[in-house]
C-alpha cells in the first residue's frame, strides 16, 4: 500500500477555496468562514490510494481534477465504474449519510485538489444549518437521479447506445463558440477516458468499446488519439443514444 504522505501534500486553505464546492458557495460569508477552521486542503497524485477508513472519519469534497469510482467483483476480477466524480462532488455520500464501510474503490484519473472535514461536523452542519441542507439535498437528488438513469440505461439499452450517453454526459462542451463552423467540433472532446475506463462505465470490455470507436472513427464521427476523443458529428453520437437536440 503506498504512504499517503508519499502521494498527497498540503495546499493553503481559505474561505474563498472552501467556497469553490457548490455545496457551499450560496453560504452566508461569516458562516463559510466559521466553517473553514475546520477544513483542511490537500493535492493528491493520480495514483494515490485513497483509505477508505479514512472516508468514514472524513467528508472530501473535490475541487479539481476526476475521480472513478469503481466497483469490482473479488472471484472475476470484473468492475464497473458507478460514477465519475467531477470537481463540486463529494465523497463518500453514501457513508456520510449512513456511517458504514462502503466497498468501492476510489481511482483518481489526474493530479487532484481535495478538501475534507471531519464527517461528524459535516453532519453536524447539515442538520444545524438550513442554508447548507437546501443545497445539499437537490445534490443528493441530483446523485441519485444518475443513478437511476444509469441502472434504466443497462436494463434497457444495448452497448452503443450506453457508451453514446456517457459521451455526451462527460463531452467537455464549449456552448460560447463564435468560430468557423468546420472547427466546432473541436469545442467537443472527451479528455482522459481511456477504452479501459469507457468500459468500466458502460458494463462491457475494452474490445468491445474500442470496436464501437473504431467504427466511428471510420465513419467520420470522431477523430480518437490515445485518450482524446473529438467528436466531428454531435448528431449521430445523439442519435446513437436516442437524445434529440433539446435533451443535451
Amino acid at each position: 500500500m503506498p504512504n499517503k504522505k508519499e502521494y498527497a501534500r498540503p495546499v493553503p486553505l481559505s474561505s474563498k477555496l472552501v467556497q469553490n464546492s457548490h455545496l457551499f458557495s450560496q453560504l452566508p460569508e461569516k458562516l463559510v468562514n466559521d466553517m473553514t477552521s475546520h477544513f483542511r486542503a490537500e493535492r493528491w497524485h493520480k495514483k494515490i490510494y485513497i483509505d477508505k477508513q479514512q472516508l468514514l472519519q472524513r467528508f472530501y469534497l473535490l475541487l479539481e481534477g476526476r475521480i472513478e469510482l469503481i466497483r469490482t467483483n473479488p472471484e472475476t476480477g470484473r468492475s464497473i465504474t458507478l460514477d465519475l466524480l467531477y470537481p463540486g462532488d463529494g465523497f463518500d455520500i453514501i457513508s456520510l449519510l449512513d456511517g458504514r464501510y462502503h466497498e468501492v474503490t476510489y481511482s483518481p484519473l489526474e493530479e487532484i485538489k481535495v478538501i475534507s472535514v471531519p464527517i461528524e461536523k459535516m453532519r453536524e452542519w447539515i442538520w444545524t444549518y438550513p442554508e447548507l441542507n437546501r443545497q445539499f439535498m437537490p445534490y443528493l437528488a441530483q446523485k441519485m437521479r444518475e443513478q437511476e438513469d444509469k441502472t434504466t440505461d443497462f436494463a434497457l439499452y444495448d452497448t452503443v447506445t450506453r457508451l453514446s450517453r456517457i459521451i455526451l454526459k462527460n463531452v467537455n462542451k464549449i456552448k460560447s463558440y463564435t468560430g468557423l463552423k468546420d472547427n466546432e467540433h473541436e469545442q467537443h472532446l472527451i479528455n482522459g477516458l481511456s477504452d479501459e475506463v469507457l468500459a468500466r462505465m458502460v458494463g462491457s470490455v475494452r474490445q468491445v468499446v474500442n470496436q464501437h470507436l473504431q467504427h466511428w472513427k471510420k465513419e467520420g464521427v470522431i477523430d480518437k488519439q490515445r485518450n482524446k476523443i473529438m467528436i466531428k458529428d454531435l448528431q449521430a453520437i445523439m442519435d446513437d443514444a436516442n437524445y434529440i437536440s433539446s435533451e443535451f
